[in-house]
């Protein structure tokens, strides 16, 4: 008589999976071993019964045997047979499920921390999603971008590049980023204070993890950027938030919580504050590197959108004349493609020192095809000339955002055209909450406006980009928010 455990296999086995039927069997035999419906020592049929009972070719389970045996699941017996290796603790029996166990159905039996209950990134998805101020991806050439891959890989093969490398970086990368930030930034810098991240994202929460250990401060304003506020938790960080103005952080503020907190980091996007876009002025600037001399924290400056700026000359990082109390977050992903993921820390040696660790703890090292890839794209002039194409056709959406804004809503929405960056800061007078639920409802996906907010009473509002859409797409986008006011 055939076991039970025989005629489940059976069941479980299916020739239409994209699966190879001596991997199910092996899968199936394995599940049966620590489920308890096979023991220790209990003798399997031999290949030609399991081959007919399955209706499979007996080299198929010979295959199978074969491989458990290698690995350990199975023991030959000679002429006996193939046995459930002995050596194999007893299972404790359970229950066998009515349905097939796969990692989408399976319960585990371990904790883990769960996400929140709001997604940090816009989920993909049918419906019309509007961004926090992306690129538009299109305009880049993708020929370019092969050409360069080729030329990496040419010169990776050419120097035998292809190892594991600097958790640093690309050095060809880091010399170039190191060059664009000292002639066209003012940043003091050489290839011994970059390292390459997987994004901006990545070097923020490389940052935070050097600085901050569980129950420091670190200081956001009011009206921040989210995920970084979710990285700084993550790592056990208490945060606290101060206002902003027309004239960006309240560094006031600022000194008011340090005088009572052990704080380790104050975080700003001074060029074009996130979400609202307005600049950090130059008296308040030098006020927070004073304070950051005085009371011992520093500041990660995350300039994520430094080359785009319409009106007048761009406001110089401040880690160009405060390098001993800034830590410099940068991306290419503005100027190249958000796909790529290439992010920067601008600091000195001995915080990039403790970065690199970090990174090899968890990356062992980036891309280097890719950081290489864009280092071509530096070197050959073909970034620059993207960089002031594109700068044009933002330029153009810029303007044509705001009218179609003003033509679709009037005096419902109030904004200042953002002197930089590529997005919009919008605030209605309407009930938010009322018009994100109908958006939601058609369709229309966009960062919500409390994923912005620090307190219940900070000032709410809409971050629109406007630099990925075309005219039409920004009339459509538009056309919908208005409706989804009401």
């Amino acid at each position: 008589m055939l076991r039970p455990w025989q005629v489940s296999l059976v069941d479980r086995i299916d020739p239409s999976r994209n699966i190879p039927i001596y991997m199910q069997i092996i899968q199936a035999l394995i599940r049966d071993i620590e489920r308890g419906r096979l023991a220790s020592g209990d003798y399997l049929p031999s290949s030609r019964q399991l081959a007919t009972l399955l209706g499979v070719n007996r080299k198929t389970v010979v295959l199978a045997y074969e491989d458990l045996i290698a690995q350990g699941w199975l023991a030959s017996a000679g002429t006996r047979g193939t046995m459930v290796s002995k050596s194999l603790p007893q299972s404790v029996k359970k229950k066998q499920p009515e349905a097939e166990v796969t990692m989408s159905n399976v319960a585990i039996d371990y904790r883990v921390a769960p996400p929140p209950d709001r997604s940090l990134a816009l989920p993909a998805g049918p419906g019309l999603k509007l961004d926090e101020g992306a690129p538009d991806g299109r305009l880049f050439p993708a020929e370019l971008l092969a050409r360069a891959y080729r030329s990496a890989t040419h010169r990776a093969a050419r120097r035998n590049g292809f190892q594991y490398r600097d958790p640093r970086g690309s050095p060809l990368l880091r010399e170039c980023i190191a060059t664009m930030l000292k002639s066209q930034r003012g940043l003091p810098v050489s290839a011994e204070n970059i390292c390459i991240t997987r994004g901006s994202q990545n070097g923020i929460f490389l940052s935070t993890q050097v600085l901050v250990q569980p129950d420091d401060a670190v200081i956001v304003e009011d009206l921040t950027y989210e995920p970084a506020v979710a990285a700084f938790r993550a790592l056990g960080a208490k945060v606290l938030s101060v206002p902003v103005d027309e004239d960006g952080m309240d560094v006031e503020a600022v000194e008011a919580l340090c005088r009572h907190n052990a704080v380790r980091a104050v975080f700003v996007t001074p060029h074009h504050q996130f979400p609202t876009t307005v600049a950090l002025r130059p008296e308040r600037r030098l006020r927070l590197l004073a304070l950051a001399r005085q009371f011992g924290f520093a500041i990660i400056e995350d300039d994520y959108d430094h080359e785009f700026h319409f009106e007048s000359q761009p406001l110089l990082p401040m880690a160009g004349y405060g390098p001993g109390q800034v830590i410099y977050v940068g991306s290419l992903s503005k100027l190249l493609l958000p796909a790529l993921r290439i992010g920067y820390v601008a600091a000195p040696p001995s915080v990039i020192d403790a970065i690199a660790h970090r990174i090899s703890l968890t990356d062992g090292m980036g891309n280097t095809l890719t950081e290489d890839a864009a280092a071509e794209l530096i070197e050959n002039g073909e970034l620059r000339r993207h960089a002031r194409k594109v700068w044009q056709v933002y330029a153009r959406r810029r303007e044509n955002f705001a009218a179609e804004i003003d033509r679709s809503f009037g005096e419902l929405a109030e904004y200042s055209i953002p002197d930089g960056g590529l997005a919009f800061w919008l605030r209605f007078d309407t009930d938010l909450d009322q018009l994100e639920a109908r958006a939601a409802a058609m369709g229309l996906r966009f960062a919500a406006s409390r994923s912005f907010m620090m307190r219940d009473d900070a000032p709410r509002g809409l971050r629109i980009g406007f630099a990925s859409l075309t005219e039409q797409e920004a009339q459509s986008a538009i056309a919908a928010l208005r409706q989804a006011a009401g």
